[in-house]
């Protein structure tokens, strides 16, 4: 129930979260270019848009140290949750001030105007930040599984498809409602007001629900005694190659769509002359955007996420060649739209969960974690992409005449081709730039993460697994599983054979059932529970790992009986596992049962290697080290 609140309050944060980024970075640039100033003020609308792009572009070294700040809080609500109520607020109020002229300083002193909007811009887009880059940083903190990680960032996505969808379904005719002059089609400055009044609140009251109702897991994995210092945070980013690798691609593929994207009601209004078209297509969007996010768990599956994303943009690119030669057609238009914008939320998602995994990556390479550090990259990216489409957006808007004032037929056929050739062609060769550098550089796949989970687990076991030994006395540790006994030297596993975690034997399994070899405390159960890590009351450590390369079925065929802290006793069952599941994998199911601090022992083997064993049954018997033999 606990899990299921949690994330049904993630998906409704997702849910505002995309309706206050919709609003900023698609129909707010509309707001500044048809209603902020007179007609033919080209010259303060192209001030107020490079304002926002220095300001987002100067963002580039804020936004890192941001996901830093975040990594570093230490709160009773947890690191993410305090800057996610806090940015959703201030960001909310702020965003609602900036669809306002201030008092009608934009006309009676645009210099005043111009700093008070700088400065209100700056504090929306530096709390944004904080909200967004503290709320999708929660993955990793939801969820070590990458699979579950999908399941949670696909609730969200949904939340998040609806959010940014429905804004392009009601805008129009919410801005029309609350407009006092009904007679223009783009409505007038009270009714876009109002409209971010509703922004606003939804931006706040999802905020709350993330506050409230959402659950970080504790792990030890998680507690991260090396903090990154703030002359340490790009260092940490650079050496994280497929994070680089990832935010550059993820850079030009945003801004060949957000360019699209905002482009859209430009041409449903000047070219098509169909504003109702353009509700319409969001309200299409809203539907088969629910079902694309909703199949991704399974897509990512069949194909993995690199073919997937190759999809995307193949789907994407025959849209857009549908979209251009439409021909005034609003039937194919919509055709050529609804190709276009149904994988953008799967594209999204792969590049989320890749991120999400580079976290362990990052982890992997530098020793120590970086949660919102690293998902930091996403929002920064979005912002630099945004900033930069809505410079080329304005820019466009002016070459093509379409301004405040402005009528279709006011729009001659060479501004018209011009508009064309920017929002179709330029988009294009981005997505082809984006998929060339995923292509070259992206090699971390599900498989390659659960991998680097397994080997930090093992990191993990070795750095944590040295107790105090608290008795003198001989005891014995028994079987934990009915099957063959195997010499560690007959595993495949460097680790393993090496006896670097410590001596130890394994156990050609005969079922799916693990017990516990004597009384003892649970330190940690993996995630994905394939491996769990016991101390009994003498001081030894003894970590009992399942098959081999098991952690990327990510809990697939295996169920604990046990959470970490829990006391157990000689022959309760801890773990079942179903070995088909494991074969059919084509991964060794053998069961490894190491000593982690054997350092500590006299060891007497009581069974000989090849000899079958029954659960329970004595395989060492023990003596701790005397101080002067160690």
């Amino acid at each position: 129930m606990k899990n299921r609140i949690s994330n049904l309050s993630y998906a409704f944060g997702a849910f505002g979260n995309d309706v206050f980024y919709a609003t900023l970075s698609t129909y707010f640039i509309v707001f500044v270019t048809t209603h902020l100033f007179k007609a033919g003020d080209s010259q303060m609308i192209f001030m107020i848009t490079n304002l926002i792009a220095i300001i987002r572009i100067s963002e580039v070294l804020i936004d890192p140290l941001i996901g830093n700040a975040i990594d570093r809080t230490i709160t009773p609500w947890g690191k993410f949750k305090p800057w996610v109520v806090c940015g959703g607020i201030i960001s909310s109020l702020a965003l609602l001030s900036l669809f306002t002229n201030l008092g009608g300083l934009n006309k009676n002193a645009p210099i005043i105007y111009l700093i008070a909007f700088a400065f209100l811009y700056l504090i929306m887009d530096i709390f944004y930040s904080f909200r967004d880059t503290g709320f999708w940083s929660m993955i990793p903190a939801l969820s070590f599984d990458s699979r579950q990680r999908e399941k949670i960032a696909t609730g969200a996505r949904i939340g998040s498809t609806i959010g940014a969808n429905i804004v392009g379904v009601v805008i129009m005719p919410l801005v029309l409602f609350f407009s006092a002059n009904k007679s223009n089609p783009n409505g007038d400055q009270q009714g876009w007001f109002w409209f971010a009044f509703l922004v606003a609140v939804i931006g706040i009251l999802s905020a709350l629900a993330v506050g409230v109702g959402t659950h970080e897991i504790q792990s030890n994995l998680r507690q991260n005694k090396k903090k990154t210092t703030l002359s340490q945070v790009f260092k940490v980013l650079t050496k994280n190659d497929q994070l680089m690798g990832l935010a550059l691609a993820y850079w030009f593929y945003g801004l060949g769509v957000n360019t699209l994207n905002s482009l859209q009601l430009y041409y449903f209004s000047y070219i098509l002359g169909n504003a109702h078209g353009y509700t319409i297509l969001y309200s299409i969007n809203t539907v088969v955007g629910l079902i694309s996010v909703t199949l991704f768990p399974s897509l990512a599956r069949k194909f993995n996420r690199k073919r997937l994303f190759y999809i995307c943009i193949a789907t994407m690119l025959t849209g857009i060649s549908i979209y251009a030669l439409a021909h005034g057609s609003l039937a194919i238009v919509l055709v050529g739209a609804e190709l276009f914008f149904i994988p953008q939320p799967l594209a999204f998602l792969v590049v989320l969960m890749i991120i999400s995994d580079a976290v362990e990556y990052g982890q992997f390479k530098t020793g120590h974690r970086d949660e919102a550090l690293t998902l930091s990259i996403r929002p920064l990216i979005d912002k630099l992409g945004g900033a930069l489409s809505n410079w080329f957006v304005s820019l466009v808007a002016v070459m093509a005449g379409m301004t405040t004032g402005a009528r279709m037929q006011d729009i001659s056929s060479h501004q018209q081709e011009i508009f064309k050739i920017c929002m179709f062609a330029f988009p294009a060769i981005m997505l082809l730039v984006s998929v060339f550098i995923f292509a070259r550089k992206i090699w971390l796949t599900e498989d390659k993460h659960a991998e680097i989970v397994d080997q930090l687990e093992r990191l993990f076991t070795k750095k944590h697994a040295h107790c105090e030994v608290k008795s003198d006395e001989s005891f014995t540790l028994k079987s934990p599983i009915t099957g063959k006994l195997l010499s560690l030297s007959q595993i495949k596993d460097e680790t393993f054979v090496s006896e670097l975690m410590g001596c130890g034997f394994a156990i050609e399994p005969e079922s799916g059932k693990v017990y516990a070899p004597f009384d003892a405390t649970v330190k940690v159960i993996a995630p994905t529970k394939h491996y769990v890590l016991i101390e009994n009351e003498n001081g030894l450590v003894v970590l009992i790992h399942i098959g081999l390369g098991t952690a990327k079925l990510d809990g697939t065929g295996f169920v604990s009986y046990v959470n970490n802290g829990d006391k157990v006793k000689k022959g309760q069952e801890i773990i079942e596992f179903w070995d088909p599941v494991i074969k059919k994998s084509k991964l060794d199911d053998s069961v490894i049962v190491l000593i982690v601090n054997s350092k500590e022992f006299r060891i007497s083997q009581k069974q000989p290697f090849g000899a079958m064993v029954k659960k329970m049954e004595t395989v060492y018997k023990l003596k701790a080290v005397e101080n002067d033999e160690k």
